[in-house]
């Protein structure tokens, strides 16, 4: 059975749209095309 008192103790909002979105760009991830340019740029240079 689910105890509603602890559940509410452990509860952490979640961060609004604005917060997620700074903290996802404040962040410094490598997606796909990142990683597709330096591919590109260290061809380059062997040739």
């Amino acid at each position: 059975m689910i105890n509603f008192e602890e559940e509410i103790e452990r509860f952490k909002p979640s961060l609004e749209v604005e917060a997620v979105s700074d903290a996802i760009v404040k962040s410094d991830l490598t997606d796909m095309a990142d990683i597709m340019m330096e591919i590109m740029k260290e061809i380059k240079r062997e040739q």
